[in-house]
């Protein structure tokens, strides 16, 4: 073995994470560009040794144009000219000189949806609409990505194509997932008895009032009771003794 590819081994590696930029274009700039080993080229744009020869034979990656490494920074010529003395030699990729700042993820505002199945988003949301009508447009807008205002009109059938509309069922059609889909109808679920307690309105009695016997009348009672039979029957007595003499009379 070479010194030059002996001392290069011993030397420490420091391997990349991620691959460069556009890996493929990148690999065929180095294919046409230099005289690196395929193993180099592959290590380099993170791809199988067979898809470097491959690129060479031109059986992959055509049509895609070379991006040169060195001009966007992630190679420096002296990197590849080192690797080219020895083919053992893993390229090291150029240190940024700027940092990026971190993108931080936002969950705010509605969910994203892909340009190709955006037409299929009014049906998603009449399925929702029919199927789950206990969801809030909250969570419509949350497993879809729509906006308050289109359910609103899918809702009074006003939107611009309702009559041709199909509900349609938004985990087919690849708009959410059924984890996010069944979490937002137990969501709802378990909120819904509480809207139901705050509307009020007439309920069922419990079973214990229900079925409970009535209190038999105390003793005072059916004296009271008897007491009024017998004067409506006095009552009665002498409006017939009355009578009869009056017929006496005639």
């Amino acid at each position: 073995m070479p010194g030059s590819a002996r001392s290069a081994m011993s030397e420490p590696r420091e391997e990349m994470s991620q691959g460069p930029l556009m890996p493929k274009a990148t690999a065929v700039w180095l294919v046409e560009n230099t005289s690196l080993a395929f193993e180099q080229i592959a290590d380099f744009c993170k791809l199988h040794p067979l898809e470097v020869k491959g690129i060479a034979d031109g059986e992959v990656a055509a049509g895609i144009k070379g991006l040169d490494p060195i001009t966007t920074g992630q190679l420096t010529r002296d990197e590849i000219e080192k690797a080219q003395k020895a083919p053992h030699y893993k390229l090291k990729p150029a240190v940024s000189k700027v940092k990026l700042p971190e993108v931080k993820r936002t969950t705010k505002g509605p969910r994203y949806t892909p340009l190709s199945r955006r037409q299929d988003r009014p049906n998603a949301i009449l399925w929702l609409l029919r199927n789950h009508p206990e969801l809030k447009d909250a969570q419509i807008i949350r497993l879809v990505g729509t906006t308050k205002s289109t359910i609103q009109q899918i809702r009074e059938r006003t939107h611009w194509n309702s009559g041709s509309l199909q509900p349609l069922d938004p985990v087919t059609l690849g708009l959410t997932t059924q984890i996010n889909l069944d979490f937002e109808v137990q969501k709802a679920a378990a909120d819904r008895p509480a809207a139901l307690a705050a509307e009020g309105g007439a309920s069922l009695l419990p079973t214990e009032v229900s079925t409970q016997r009535e209190p038999e009348p105390d003793e005072d009672d059916r004296r009271g009771g008897r007491d009024e039979r017998l004067d409506a029957d006095s009552v009665f007595a002498k409006l017939k003794g009355r009578h009869q003499d009056e017929d006496d009379e005639d």
